[in-house]
């Protein structure tokens, strides 16, 4: 009973009205494939492909799962078919070199394109959002002759792709890791070892799937400095680039997870498998970090795609649902009761769930344009601008992942509340966001994870809060542009106040750490991610109201009540949701002690 439509007149608002992305996309040598009929013909094209062809199987996919016998997995009735569509209509290569049998459009189009399909049916999306980390990682760090083998099967979908990091004994901590590859003297290397909670490991949706594995020479150095990465085929390629001969690779088993059931999760064993070293030896958690920002973005995706997905289907049913009276005196005096979203906390959850989604995409979108310039620099082989591109995308990945996908928990947490009862049935669907969701939090680092690379990592150790400083610094420039603007005074003053207080906390946070107790680090990390999110979705906001406070004077693409729609989300925004930070702040810069002085034997006395 679920239903999804590709918000257009939204990411069209973005793409063109915020960020200018026909201007963006000049600079650019592939600039001219991305003209504006082209863009439109493509969002068009693949709204309908999510909605008609994907959409539909989301819930029946679910209650059937996916299932396995003698080491091989069958995904759910009608996978195959939509997966045969989507490589036959060339969608895999949106944003891939020519030379491969891409399309060649800007890296930003390829993400509008994973919210579409990914908000339609997540675990279906999951099989080639993989792929897209393995084409990736392959682009930036393979030889030639491994990009020729392996990439035109890749972007064609007619092959897929997983990341293999893993294992039973170690998630995060990859220090752990035991698969070895011993090199067998010929250029190739024997794979032994496990790996588990691998997506998309096994399926029947392509003939061939190249697994993307971290393993540990015989010499290699102790923890993460001793990890090399390699290309291990389901099938290897023969002489031609067709599949040869199966590979020592096997799934064990998948697993019976709480959501995302029609997503293979696999135990693969590697046996004595035949593999391929992607960059030097014992370099490879670096290439990986490729594979892993690909998909912390993803994930990022994931936290919009259940906001968009839960308020999609929340709001018609406050439309329809009829409960009581409204407080401020009847409103559809001909019907026994009026419908509940004539009742403010049922607009307070609309409204947060709507503020959420939108602040998502917009963030999402702002950082399409930087996945294009580090796109770019990766076909040019400038590696000076990769690491220039790659490092200002990794402040915002955290945020991406850590930060949105929480907020996707509240969101379809409001979803369960405005169904009331109805939530908690299988067949109205919002349980399934809900189970579905909540591995967003989870997978390619935890939530604290997350925090931890952000503050302890991104903010403090690789610059002692120099980026913070820097993208505070952009939000002051745009508050002066907009200083005396009337319509924007309230955003313009909260956000100057946020970003002073901003950079007094990550110095606070430094100081604290150096001189008393390097704990509160771990302590105040995930009050940091948040506070931190707040403040850009923030920004974001001001910026989407102060656009559409010109276009409701000046007329634009969109009518003016989309517009004034817009001015009324960032004010809710503002008064309702960005008051949280002040409790961050406060909670964030709380002594340590308070968390670890207690004996952990204390904690359940028997």
């Amino acid at each position: 009973m679920l239903t999804y439509k590709a918000p257009i007149r939204d990411i069209k608002f973005l793409i063109n009205e915020v960020f200018d992305y026909p201007k963006h996309y000049q600079t650019f040598a592939n600039g001219k494939n991305a003209d504006s009929e082209t863009v439109n013909m493509v969002l068009e094209g693949f709204a309908d492909f999510a909605e008609n062809v994907v959409a539909p199987l989301y819930q029946p996919a679910d209650a059937e799962g996916c299932h396995f016998k003698d080491g091989e997995v069958t995904t759910p009735k009608g996978y195959k078919e939509a997966y045969d569509q989507f490589a036959q209509g060339g969608w895999q290569g949106v944003a891939y070199p020519e030379q491969y049998g891409g399309m060649a459009l800007p890296m930003s189009i390829n993400l509008i394109k994973s919210e579409m399909l990914g908000t339609a049916n997540w675990p279906f999306a999951m099989y080639p959002g993989l792929s897209m980390g393995a084409i990736n990682t392959i682009l930036e760090y393979s030889t030639t002759e491994q990009k020729d083998l392996y990439l035109p099967k890749l972007i064609s979908g007619e092959w897929s792709g997983t990341m293999c990091l893993t294992e039973a004994q170690c998630g995060t901590d990859l220090n752990q890791m035991k698969t070895s590859a011993k090199p067998n003297g010929d250029g190739t290397y024997s794979i032994n070892g496990s790996k588990i909670f691998i997506s998309a490991g096994e399926h029947d949706l392509t003939e061939n799937i190249v697994h993307i594995v971290l393993a540990r020479l015989p010499d290699a150095p102790a923890g993460t400095k001793g990890i090399s990465l390699f290309i291990v085929p389901k099938f290897i390629p023969n002489e031609n680039g067709e599949i040869g001969e199966r590979n020592g690779v096997t799934c064990g088993s998948i697993e019976h997870k709480m959501g995302i059931s029609s997503s293979a999760t696999c135990v693969l064993n590697f046996d004595n498998a035949t593999g391929y070293l992607i960059g030097e030896p014992n370099k490879g958690l670096k290439a990986m970090f490729t594979y892993m920002n690909t998909a912390r973005i993803g994930t990022g995706i994931q936290g919009l795609a259940h906001m968009e997905l839960a308020f999609q289907n929340s709001l018609p049913y406050a439309k329809e649902r009829r409960s009581m009276r409204a407080l401020s005196g009847t409103k559809e005096p001909d019907k026994p009761a009026d419908a509940i979203h004539h009742h403010a906390d049922v607009r307070r959850m609309l409204l947060t769930q709507k503020a959420f989604s939108e602040g998502a995409r917009s963030m999402i979108y702002h950082v399409g344009r930087y996945a294009d310039k580090l796109a770019d620099a990766t076909i040019r082989g400038d590696r000076e601008e990769i690491a220039k591109w790659e490092d200002k995308m990794g402040f915002y990945t955290p945020i991406l992942k850590g930060f949105l996908t929480e907020l996707a928990q509240e969101s379809v947490k409001h979803g369960l509340q405005i169904f009331g009862g109805h939530g908690y049935i299988k067949e109205w669907g919002m349980e399934q966001i809900t189970r579905d969701a909540r591995i967003s939090t989870l997978y390619e680092g935890t939530t604290g994870v997350q925090a931890l690379d952000l503050l302890g990592r991104k903010v403090l150790l690789q610059g002692g809060g120099k980026v913070v400083r820097e993208y505070t610094a952009g939000i002051m420039k745009w508050c002066g542009d907009y200083a005396l603007d009337k319509d924007m005074r309230k955003y313009v003053w909260a956000l100057t106040k946020l970003c002073a207080e901003w950079n007094v906390l990550t110095g606070r946070l430094a100081i604290t750490a150096k001189r008393k107790n390097r704990e509160i680090i771990s302590a105040a990390s995930d009050d940091y991610l948040m506070y931190s999110g707040y403040v850009m979705m923030a920004y974001h906001w001001a910026r989407m109201a102060a656009i559409s406070f010109d276009k409701m004077k000046n007329g634009g693409e969109q009518p003016y009540e989309f517009y004034l729609a817009k001015t009324q989300t960032a004010e809710f925004y503002f008064d309702k949701i960005l008051p949280r930070t002040s409790g961050l702040a406060d909670s964030m810069t709380t002594p340590s002690e308070v968390m670890t002085n207690m004996d952990i034997e204390h904690f359940i006395i028997d």
